[in-house]
């Protein structure tokens, strides 16, 4: 589809390019944006959905040559507003077979922009390994057969060398991608990651072992000076907050304490929720031990990337995490003893191209199952892989991303192993439709697990971080206002990825959002206001919605694990908790009323139209019925 573009009525912040890479013909080509199509779906995550709707079949192959990998920047990536780094992929997802995206800070985005381009759409399968460089305006399909087989960290700091140039950022697949591992991430600048749904494998599934970006050009900007106030306003505000000493220190590791002080830390595979040994994996921890320095995003004053240098086997490791998200699932969730061992994990996951969060929450599933002998050390390899055995997670997680002995079946992702497995495993499987649930536990946090349930890529907490709204109003409670907060979160939070920008000043610092929308009206010209922002994000939100029904999803899988509502943690101070399914269900049934959708989660064709969907209710009617 070819997108036409007016560039004199959005005077900045959009290019109006997008770069369309035909890898089965090894052919690039540039294409313009409509600026209608721009505005509707705004950017970023917006963009790229729109993109897999028109463009993708459904019910694809989602490692096939007809899906696309869409990456998308947004209006105000690369622009001078703080934490303006963000670029988001979209496609069909390996993991669970619906829409699937994923998003990445670093520098990539704002590289991208200064070569010229808005995004990139990679379609077809490459013969063999390759690679693509952009740079000012232009592209090239390059070999990269050399490079096949490399670790993602060990890759850009050889690519780097021989430049000898760290200004061009690269974003790239390890093993697992190449290994079309379900969970397979995309890796940029050293450390940060396009982590779910297998955004890596798909590349890796084309044969594009990394994209490098660099330019020189400008972002245009309908009105410098009123973006100058606002940056100049927003760093005032963020430098000053409470908040910014610890944030710089520890970044999201600080979330570990309070996570197991308010027993939503997932343990031994969410089977527990608060970790006895949390504070031997903490970001006190991490400071005092193995802290080097910060690592930081485009134009982000907080820097809460942190750089973390220790020994190991007389090895220097270098790796740029954990955040809390890796802490959780890697660290109390597998049972990890201290924090070299933590950080050596994330290590592995990050050089080998794999999902932290999904790496752990698979890796405790398989402790639970050899704990429970549904598994034996015959079956594993000769692995001791129980609770807090870091040399026997070590080797499991290369087993994964080499797909080597039993790391075959388990990365397929925690539902198909468990599917596999059988004998009550499924019980404590953990996810949502496929994709493994994230950092925080909910048995006793309705609203957030009403996120997961109905998050539209699976188990993720970035879409509703709702466990905050649970302990404020309480969390024994199941009413209404809960599934009303679940909806504007669902709109508040993927308003940032359209965007290009971090969330973390609104959700952290409690920085207003209008900063955002003005600054998108600083940087593209165009008048708007929050509320029009957020019903473009209602529309977004149901068109992913409607892409994965396309493909198969139904109501019925807005659900959760077993053992939620059938184990009750065992101790702590939310002993005893689990989440009443017959009030939940309600929970969820007024959650799909309040979105304008029938009792079986089908948006309502009324919603849709309101909503300028009328071609997605026309085509998905003609799919469902």
């Amino acid at each position: 589809m070819t997108y036409q573009i007016n560039l004199n009525e959005i005077r900045g912040g959009y290019l109006g390019k997008l770069l369309r890479v035909d890898l089965s013909k090894g052919a690039v080509r540039t294409a313009k944006v409509d600026r209608g199509f721009a505005l509707k779906y705004v950017g970023g995550r917006g963009w790229g959905a729109r993109i897999v709707w028109d463009e993708i079949p459904a019910r694809v192959d989602p490692l096939g040559p007809k899906n696309k990998l869409c990456i998308m920047t947004g209006p105000l990536t690369g622009v001078r507003i703080p934490c303006s780094a963000k670029t988001s992929f979209n496609t069909i997802s390996p993991a669970t077979g619906y829409y699937g995206d994923s998003n990445i800070g670093g520098f990539f985005g704002a590289r991208l922009k200064q070569s010229g381009f808005d995004g990139i759409v990679l379609e077809g399968i490459s013969k063999k390994p390759v690679c693509l460089w952009i740079e000012n305006g232009k592209a090239e399909i390059r070999s990269a057969s050399e490079y096949w087989g490399k670790g993602s960290l060990e890759l850009e700091r050889e690519i780097k060398k021989d430049l000898r140039d760290t200004s061009t950022s690269i974003v790239s697949i390890g093993p697992a991608g190449e290994n079309l591992v379900k969970f397979a991430c995309i890796t940029g600048d050293y450390g940060r990651q396009a982590g779910r749904c297998g955004m890596g494998t798909v590349m890796g599934s084309k044969r594009v072992k990394f994209i490098a970006a660099q330019g020189s050009m400008e972002i245009p900007i309908a009105n410098p000076e009123m973006l100058k106030e606002l940056f100049d306003e927003t760093m005032r505000y963020i430098l000053k907050h409470d908040l910014f000493d610890i944030w710089r220190r520890q970044g999201t590791m600080q979330v570990v304490d309070w996570s197991n002080e308010n027993a939503s830390l997932p343990t031994r595979n969410f089977l527990e929720a608060q970790y006895e040994l949390y504070d031997k994996i903490n970001g006190d921890a991490m400071e005092k031990e193995i802290k080097a320095g910060n690592t930081t995003c485009f134009a982000c004053p907080i820097a809460c990337g942190t750089l973390n240098r220790f020994e190991r086997k007389r090895r220097l490791i270098e790796v740029i995490g954990p955040e809390y998200e890796t802490a959780a699932l890697l660290g109390s969730n597998c049972a990890l003893p201290n924090i070299k061992d933590l950080a050596y994990a994330n290590y592995l996951c990050d050089n080998l191209g794999l999902d932290t969060i999904s790496s752990g929450n698979v890796s405790a599933f398989a402790m639970e199952c050899y704990e429970k002998g549904i598994l034996t050390k015959k079956d594993l390899g000769g692995l001791d892989l129980r609770f807090g055995n870091s040399e026997a997670l070590f080797n499991f997680l290369e087993m994964i991303g080499r797909r080597e002995g039993i790391g075959d079946l388990f990365a397929e992702g925690v539902e198909v192993a468990s599917e596999n497995i059988g004998k009550g495993s499924e019980r404590f499987a953990m996810h949502v439709k496929g994709l493994e649930i994230t950092g925080y536990d909910h048995r006793a946090a309705q609203a957030m697990a009403l996120s997961y349930a109905t998050c539209d890529i699976g188990a993720h907490h970035n879409r509703s971080w709702a466990i905050t709204h649970d302990i404020d109003v309480g969390r024994e409670k199941y009413g209404e206002d809960k599934a009303k907060k679940v909806i504007f979160l669902q709109h508040i939070r993927p308003l940032h990825d359209c965007l290009g920008v971090c969330r973390f000043p609104y959700v952290e610092l409690n920085m207003d959002v209008k900063y955002y929308v003005q600054a998108y009206t600083a940087a593209t010209g165009i008048k708007t206001a929050l509320d029009e922002m957020l019903n473009a994000m209602d529309r977004v939100w149901n068109l992913t919605r409607c892409i994965s029904l396309r493909n198969g999803m139904r109501g019925s899988e807005d659900w959760l694990p077993d053992r939620v509502f059938k184990d009750a943690v065992p101790k702590g101070i939310l002993k005893g908790s689990t989440l009443d399914e017959k009030r939940f269900k309600d929970l969820l049934q007024s959650y799909y009323r309040l979105r304008g959708w029938g009792k079986n989660g089908i948006p309502s064709r009324r919603n849709l139209e309101k909503l300028g969907l009328k071609d997605v209710a026309d085509q998905l009617t003609e799919v469902i019925t």
